[in-house]
């Protein structure tokens, strides 16, 4: 219904983001998006001056990944929409929800190739869940209501609205959406949400079946908020749990039942597990490469179960024997209650004791290990690892970027809580750690977060510490700085024979602390093992602006356990000193 208020398109975008409970936004101003700024000086919204509209990006991913509620970020036309077009993309691959707003040239000028112009919806349409181009300011209500009821239902992921210069100019009767004259407005979106009932029931038999079950838990539990409901299902059918890269929290690392991380790297217990299993209860996971290594080898004995919200995951790697279209916390719910109901009834479980056992002699036999540092050696990254998690506060926030820090984060930090860590799964997204550790400490400012950087990503994105200083948002970043890109170096010497192609960068240029420094932060240096407990505690102590540690570590530290691309699963690459007891691992 239309009301006699009359606004500018920018006032009507601005006031629609306050009605959508939009708390803050990430962004930069320019010229065809300044219009939205001028209504935002009066607005209860927080605006974050990014340095690089990438920042702005994975700000809000970081702020949507542990709060739940899609991140916002506005930029201008042009370059700046393109200087977007990763963070979308990496929140499209990681389910991330997200609302990004560009400006757009005047509509009188769009296909003329006008100053900043570019195609900003022809660009990112392979790379959002939805975009649109909204060309009359009557229209903007209507696609903010819609921009954030798709980017939250269903499956999530990021939105775009593009808006011309004059349409953010020109005069409209306000009015705002109802529920349901969006979704009617959506004829074919509609995402289901509650699973199939005789496809549970066929599930919860096929789990009382098996005799060698696993739940392979991906990130879809933690977008569903279904970690409560999982542990209920752990725990009562007894079925060890592996979480994936993009899982880690949803599933205590403490449980008993918890066998961390499978995949690439992932710990040698999760991997053959998977592996050895008669039944994979997959819960919005994906089947991904890094998990699968080679598909025709992956779980070859195994029948699958798979719960997903997107039904384009169904079949798309691996082809379910009970496959479930449905929210997560929903469908695991109704197993819980079916799988009751058949011990109720005359049905009992298969004895997995046994099972059970064999492999907790794995993980006995096959803990993550490292060789320590030699009296007078580098620094180990893992042992600042180890030494940060011990004296981090509890619920403490990691964010990582991307390479052998990301997997030594994973590995050796223990995430007992959801949303505690934050990370780009599958694009892969090198720079992410520090505009994304802002946007969670934002989002969670009761929380300490540690950004866990290589010196490679740290060097891509540090200038939005610049806006962290700024802005008062005292994040903590951990340089594990091996003068390489890491991972690629690694693939080098494992696969090309030690030839070493510029990965390799100086040692003493950036001076990371006097960087730190010039940034407004707090700049700490450790070159060896005796100086990291107290760097770690001093850093833990500044609460009033970020911190900067740099580990100079050691440069020819591997990430172990490894599955080669294109090797199977059972091919896995353990750790030097475990490869005598490999023939355990049966």
């Amino acid at each position: 219904m239309k009301s006699n208020q009359q606004l500018t398109g920018a006032q009507a975008l601005i006031k629609g983001l306050e009605l959508e409970n939009v708390d803050v936004m990430f962004g930069l101003p320019g010229g065809c998006i300044l219009p939205a700024y001028d209504p935002l000086i009066k607005s209860s919204i927080r605006h974050i001056l990014v340095r690089h509209e990438q920042g702005a990006g994975h700000m809000a991913e970081g702020y949507a990944h542990v709060t739940g509620r899609p991140g916002v970020a506005m930029v201008t036309s042009g370059p700046a929409a393109t200087n977007l077009v990763t963070p979308l993309c990496d929140a499209f691959m990681d389910s991330i929800p997200m609302v990004a707003i560009t400006g757009q040239v005047p509509t009188s000028a769009i296909g003329t190739d006008a100053f900043q112009e570019c195609d900003t919806v022809g660009i990112t349409r392979s790379i959002t869940k939805h975009n649109e181009l909204v060309m009359s300011a009557d229209d903007l209500p209507m696609a903010i209501r819609q921009a954030f009821h798709i980017a939250t239902t269903g499956r999530p992921g990021p939105v775009l609205i593009d808006v011309p210069k004059d349409v953010l100019q020109n005069m409209m009767d306000w009015h705002w959406p109802t529920d349901d004259e969006v979704i009617d407005s959506l004829p074919g979106y509609k995402p289901t949400t509650k699973g199939h009932p005789r496809m549970i029931k066929e599930a919860a038999k096929l789990i009382l079946e098996s005799k060698q079950p696993i739940l392979y838990v991906g990130g879809g539990v933690l977008k569903a908020r279904a970690a409560d409901a999982l542990r209920e299902l752990a725990e009562l059918t007894q079925i060890p749990v592996v979480t994936t890269l993009m899982a880690r929290g949803a599933f205590p690392d403490n449980h008993p039942l918890c066998l961390g991380m499978p995949g690439m790297h992932g710990n040698a217990t999760a991997v053959t597990a998977l592996q050895k299993a008669d039944l994979l209860i997959a819960l919005g996971s994906r089947f991904d490469d890094r998990v699968t290594g080679k598909v025709s080898a992956f779980a070859p004995g195994a029948k699958i179960i798979h719960v997903d919200i997107d039904p384009a995951e169904q079949g798309k790697v691996r082809k379910p024997d009970v496959p479930i279209v449905g929210d997560c916390r929903l469908v695991i719910e109704e197993m819980i209650i079916a799988i009751r109901d058949l011990l109720a009834g005359t049905m009992v479980q298969e004895d997995i004791s046994a099972w059970r056992s064999r492999v907790n002699g794995w993980k006995e036999n096959f803990p993550l290990a490292y060789e320590p540092s030699a009296l007078g050696a580098a620094l180990k990254p893992q042992y600042c690892l180890e030494k940060l998690r011990d004296a981090s506060p509890d619920g403490t926030i990691l964010v990582s970027g991307v390479g052998q820090h990301q997997m030594w984060s994973s590995q050796y930090w223990h995430f007992n809580e959801p949303y505690t860590w934050v990370n780009s799964g599958g694009l892969g997204t090198m720079g992410f750690s520090v505009p994304a550790a802002i946007g969670a400490k934002v989002g969670r400012p009761d929380k300490t977060v540690w950004a866990i950087d290589g010196d490679g990503c740290f060097q891509m994105t540090a200038q939005e510490l610049i806006t962290a200083s700024v802005e008062q948002i005292p994040i903590k970043v951990g340089i594990l700085n091996n003068s390489n890109l890491g991972m690629v170096r690694q693939w080098q010497e494992m696969f090309y024979d030690n030839r070493y192609s510029q990965v390799h960068f100086s040692e003493t240029v950036p001076d990371y602390i006097k960087w730190a420094e010039a940034m407004g932060c707090v700049g700490i240096r450790v070159d060896s093992p005796e100086e990291v407990e107290s760097a770690i505690e001093k850093a833990n102590s500044i609460n009033d602006r970020p911190v900067v540690v740099e580990f100079r570590v050691e440069p020819t530290e591997q990430v172990f356990p490894m599955v080669a691309a294109g090797k199977g699963n059972d091919e896995i690459m353990l750790q030097p000193s475990q490869e005598k007891r490999r023939e355990f691992l049966r």
